[in-house]
């Protein structure tokens, strides 16, 4: 057993993160795909790690304790940098992200069901291998495996519940890029950066944009993003016991967006550039350990049954994202970027989203209104909706009462 140690956990994440920059400049398709660089360095460590534990009988384990404070702080950041005069511009693509998803959560579940009945498998399993886990993730799919062990007398529900919702996180990662790079060739569209490089189109003056963010901005950035994480806990505590449990990374998001709207009208301005930095950062390591750390002999282990379901789930979430939220959100190129966000929670989680939009507008260019969008849809919306469409199935004596 290798145990790593708290700045030994961070050392190795880095080192994944460094060598996935290199794998997916150096490899064409990795980079064609806009695949983002924190799937590829931690899925590579995840197989070494179980080759290194299958063959040579030695193990892994590291310090992943700080991941929670990493998602929260990455949450600051994004609220750090939302302009609610971008968000009321982006109103109605909100609406019809909006749209497009009511239906995808019952036709997500409705193709799990299916599964399910091809498998001969209890329905319930399909709506694990539906919304439960992959828009709902590790938190929604393990509270519903306890239910399902406690009053279905289930059995391994909750490990195959924890394998669906991390397979999902890989496959939204994986996925998300090459539907966006996709529909981007189909319909021939650029972003700014693709523009810039065109024969006879002059780059645009990036001096101001590029400039290095100093020491005191970063300190700023830095100290606005912990102010998120106090106030957000703190809300988040004061509202635990109420009808609607919301996750407590939407409080830190809502506290950013306070700061960053209310803060210009006292004076308080924070330097985008340097707390895009400290996102983007605080996601790469959260990302990296969550792929580091997958357990891939219990994904083996309870592959099969659950492994064809959810390709069948990608598929149909990729030809969705393709033919269905792109067109409702105006097919344009902003459209295409929040097409691979879609695959990202519509599997994964709204980190996994916003990983393949910055991968995809790091080689194309910037989409603002849909880094405002997708994580107030992904933050808490996606999961009020979900929460609806599941006790509505889950009521069917079909479903839930077989």
């Amino acid at each position: 057993m290798i145990s790593l140690s708290p700045v030994q956990s961070l050392l190795a994440c880095c080192l994944v993160l460094v060598i996935g920059r290199l794998l997916t400049s150096r490899i064409g398709i990795l980079s064609r795909y806009s695949i983002p660089d924190p799937i590829v360095g931690g899925l590579l460590f995840a197989v070494l790690a179980y080759l290194l534990s299958t063959w040579g009988g030695v193990s892994i384990s590291m310090e992943t304790s700080i991941k929670p404070t990493l998602l929260l702080l990455f949450f600051g950041c994004i609220g750090l940098t939302a302009n609610l005069k971008l968000l009321a511009k982006g109103g109605p693509r909100l609406i019809a992200f909006l749209l497009a998803l009511i239906p995808f959560l019952v036709l997500q579940n409705a193709v799990g069901l299916g599964m399910a009945w091809l498998l001969d498998m209890h329905p319930l399993m399909g709506l694990l291998g539906g919304t439960i886990t992959l828009v709902g993730g590790h938190g929604t799919g393990a509270a519903y495996a306890t239910r399902f062990a406690d009053f279905n007398n289930i059995q391994d529900v909750m490990a195959l519940a924890m394998t669906s919702a991390t397979l999902g996180l890989v496959l939204g990662g994986v996925v998300g890029g090459p539907v966006a790079e996709w529909i981007m060739r189909r319909h021939k569209l650029a972003g700014s950066l693709d523009h810039a490089a065109q024969p006879g189109h002059a780059a645009p003056d990036l001096a101001e944009d590029v400039a290095p963010a100093t020491a005191g901005s970063f300190i700023v950035s830095l100290t606005a993003a912990f102010v998120c994480l106090v106030v957000g806990g703190y809300l988040a505590m004061l509202v635990e016991g109420a009808p609607v449990s919301l996750p407590n990374f939407l409080w830190c998001l809502a506290t950013g967006v306070l700061i960053r709207n209310a803060g210009v009208r006292l004076g308080l301005k924070l330097d985008d550039r340097a707390t895009e930095i400290i996102g983007t950062i605080s996601l790469s390591l959260f990302l990296g350990m969550t792929m580091m750390t997958l357990d891939l002999s219990s994904v083996a282990r309870l592959a099969g049954p659950l492994a064809l379901m959810l390709v069948v789930q990608t598929l149909f979430c990729a030809l969705y994202a393709s033919w269905v939220v792109f067109r409702m959100l105006k097919s344009d190129y902003e459209a295409a970027i929040m097409s691979a966000a879609f695959c990202g929670f519509g599997l994964g989680a709204t980190a996994t989203a916003i990983a393949n939009m910055q991968a995809l507008t790091r080689r194309h260019g910037p989409a603002p209104e849909a880094f405002i969008v997708v994580p107030v849809t992904g933050a808490f919306l996606v999961d009020i909706l979900n929460v609806i469409v599941l006790t509505t199935l889950i009521s069917l004596p079909f479903v839930g009462g077989m």
